[in-house]
């Protein structure tokens, strides 16, 4: 087998990647370990960035994006009584952010593929990379039992945390960067009028609490818990009294409440890795960084990785640009490290940390303080939820 891209991992990420390789032309094989049943089924964020929506209609997967999808023009911030509205869009120029669930994402980008008649190859078991370095690199993996070789001249690693593509790399080449947050996030999915037309991110002196939502009748909540918290534990009753009792009285008042669809408890942690290539393997979204979800940067940072490669992709197929390939690194680093400090911005603004101490809390309130109630503060958190520009590649 031979391709121009192998691409290892059906997330959003890879199935994006490859749409814009197709629709230039460029050839790509997209390799997963999963099955496509299992890359629908997980449940992930749900908020992207302007710059995302723009490369989802660049991608021509932004149909059904654009037609269920909500637009949302600002955010809310609610503590110590108060309910603190950003303007969005009056803060950043008119840029928004639109609510359409990281889910229905990859199920638009898997329709578009399969449309394409590019190939895609699932339940695909001991990937391995090989060759790097040389001017044709390889993937082997095991289908069905016979073992296959796909050569390739580019290795694009969009197989998450877990995956095989940042293990390929040798420890001693990266550098690695994490904090790891003493606590997690426990979600509930239900079929429940959204207590708010807009995203509310709320602090309580007993934990976070996030109000979201997927539609017009479908809602997210997240609760701060700590990493001893078993999800068993939390019966649906148990789940809306808690965040009942963090929401400020006349939203928890109004809150509908129903049946959950999942449940789960998600870890908080930031992780970096440098550098995002080695030889002709690059690193794509989460294979090469994590964000705690609260700067909803997650997916709109995959998307912008995305951006960055394929932008020097188009240029190395279309004008022989070679010399931008090392550059992939840097110029996606610049902008995964802003994307970081937001995140830690906001996880460390909105919620309890253990053991803090004295000076430790007022810091944070001050800060609550002080972005709420000055112009440039506010700016400051709408310019980065919106998500900052793309880097320019020429």
């Amino acid at each position: 087998m031979n391709t121009q891209i192998a691409i290892i991992g059906a997330g959003p990420s890879g199935l994006l990647l490859g749409q814009l390789l197709t629709l230039a032309g460029i050839d790509n094989v997209i390799i997963e370990r999963q099955t496509p049943e299992h890359v629908l089924g997980r449940i992930r964020a749900g908020v992207l960035e302007q710059g995302t929506v723009d490369l989802l209609r660049e991608a021509r997967v932004g149909a059904r994006m654009d037609h269920e999808g909500l637009v949302h023009e600002g955010v809310e911030l609610a503590f110590g009584g108060r309910r603190v509205r950003v303007d969005l869009k009056a803060l950043t120029g008119g840029k928004t952010v639109m609510v359409y669930g990281q889910t229905e994402v990859t199920r638009d980008l898997m329709d578009a593929r399969a449309g394409s008649g590019a190939q895609s190859v699932y339940h695909a078991q001991d990937v391995q990379i090989h060759d790097v370095h040389s001017d044709t690199p390889s993937v082997t993996f095991t289908k069905d039992g016979e073992r296959y070789r796909l050569t390739c001249d580019y290795v694009a690693g969009c197989d998450g945390f877990h995956g095989v593509s940042r293990k390929s790399i040798p420890a001693d080449v990266l550098t690695t960067y994490e904090r790891v947050y003493p606590f997690g996030w426990l979600g509930l999915l239900s079929d429940t009028r959204p207590v708010n037309h807009e995203l509310i991110y709320a602090h309580h002196p007993d934990g976070f609490a996030l109000c979201s939502q997927r539609s017009a009748t479908r809602s997210r909540y997240y609760l701060q818990v700590p990493l001893t918290e078993q999800v068993e534990a939390w019966s649906d009753y148990r789940f809306w009294t808690e965040l009942k009792r963090r929401l400020p009285d006349h939203l928890g008042d109004q809150l509908e409440t129903g049946p959950s669809l999942e449940k789960s408890i998600a870890p908080l942690r930031s992780f970096v890795v440098e550098p995002m290539q080695h030889g002709r393997l690059f690193l794509v979204g989460d294979a090469a960084h994590i964000v705690p979800p609260t700067g909803a940067k997650g997916l709109n940072l995959a998307a912008s990785d995305v951006s960055t490669l394929y932008r020097i992709l188009l240029k190395v197929y279309r004008e022989g640009r070679t010399d931008l390939l090392p550059r992939y690194s840097q110029a996606a680093l610049s902008r995964v490290w802003k994307a970081e400090r937001f995140s830690w911005f906001m996880t460390s603004l909105l919620h309890e940390f253990p053991h803090s101490d004295g000076f430790s809390r007022r810091m944070q309130e001050t800060d609550r303080d002080y972005f709420t109630s000055s112009e440039a503060g506010l700016k400051t958190i709408a310019e980065n939820y919106v998500g900052l520009p793309y880097t320019t590649i020429e």
